[in-house]
């Protein structure tokens, strides 16, 4: 396979800190030899891990953007062992959109792994984290929330893999992240995912998801912040002890619990976020907003569950996830 496109203009293996971008050609009607730049922050000092840090995988998630530039403007060398990689917003084009896939090309970054040096911008994105980051990293920390169109409860997650002692140090790095949640995770389209890529090669995956609605609060940056700290602990990078874990185990044991509208109009929550429903009771009825008269459809929980996340905005159409479940383990 051909070289990457993407150039960094740092150097990943020199102490210090260097503020710096991966710069991807981009050939355009206001700049025929332009290129996309995506800042990037390396520290390091001397022999020791590398932790990869992202946020804005998806355009529309605030809190690990916030969080990594933040952490981007106040780690020194002197604080750590080893490395840090920081890239706050992957798709860049798609921050600066406030979307959640890029407005370039409509690419979802994170359905678009591993990604191809001659395809798409975001194909070409996702490539050079599959064959030039990852391979750098020991730990990968990808913080998403829900966006515009999710609500969810603050959790980190992982996955159930093939590879026990893998399976096993990743479930330890979710739960030193210190959210109020950790989940393992069945994830829809999982062969695309940036998880998936980092998993094959070895190393271990941590995602988030710390809220939603396309906005940030207090909490769930100082979530995000604590949690990237606690990581980095828990990984010997920076000093100290990770604090004991408080953190509620829970599990998305698969697709059914990711519960689809097959009706597009007015969405009725029957209980909050965070509730829990026994199978067969009601989470949500969907009013029709073509007629008077028409009684709304309900949606009954095909399984004892909690309510993990729902559908930020009222209006829903068919296909829309409107609720997810988690059990608890």
């Amino acid at each position: 396979m051909q070289d990457s496109p993407i150039s960094a203009t740092v150097d990943f293996h020199r102490d210090g800190v260097q503020h710096g971008f991966l710069k991807l050609p981009h050939s355009h009607d206001d700049s025929a030899w332009g290129s996309l730049m995506i800042p990037i922050t390396v520290v390091r000092n001397g022999d020791g891990p590398t932790a990869l840090l992202t946020g804005g995988n998806h355009g529309d998630e605030y809190e690990g953007i916030t969080a990594l530039l933040k952490l981007a403007g106040r780690l020194r060398a002197e604080d750590i062992r080893g490395r840090v990689i920081i890239v706050p917003m992957m798709n860049h084009p798609a921050v600066l959109n406030g979307t959640r896939t890029s407005p370039l090309d409509k690419g979802n970054l994170n359905r678009a792994f591993p990604g191809s040096p001659t395809g798409t911008l975001t194909q070409r994105i996702a490539d050079y984290f599959t064959r030039y980051l990852v391979p750098l990293c020991d730990l990968a920390l990808d913080i998403h929330s829900g966006g515009r169109t999710l609500d969810l409860l603050p959790f980190a997650a992982t996955h159930r893999l093939a590879d026990a002692d893998l399976a096993r140090r990743c479930l330890e790095g979710a739960r030193a992240f210190g959210a109020p949640n950790t989940l393992l995770m069945a994830e829809l389209e999982g062969d695309a995912l940036y998880d998936t890529v980092v998993e094959a090669q070895g190393k271990v995956f941590i995602s988030t998801e710390l809220g939603g609605g396309g906005t940030t609060t207090p909490e769930t940056v100082a979530l995000a912040e604590q949690g990237v700290d606690n990581v980095l602990r828990w990984a010997g990078i920076l000093d100290g002890g990770v604090p004991p874990a408080t953190t509620r185990t829970l599990e998305i044991p698969d697709s059914a619990h990711y519960l689809q509208s097959e009706h597009a109009g007015l969405l009725e929550f029957a209980i909050n976020l965070g509730d829990a429903v026994k199978a067969g009771e009601p989470i949500a009825r969907v009013h029709s907003l073509e007629r008077t008269g028409a009684h709304p459809t309900e949606y009954h929980a095909p399984v004892d569950g909690i309510l993990i996340g729902r559908r930020h905005p009222a209006r829903v159409a068919m296909g829309d996830t409107f609720a997810v479940l988690a059990v608890p383990l």
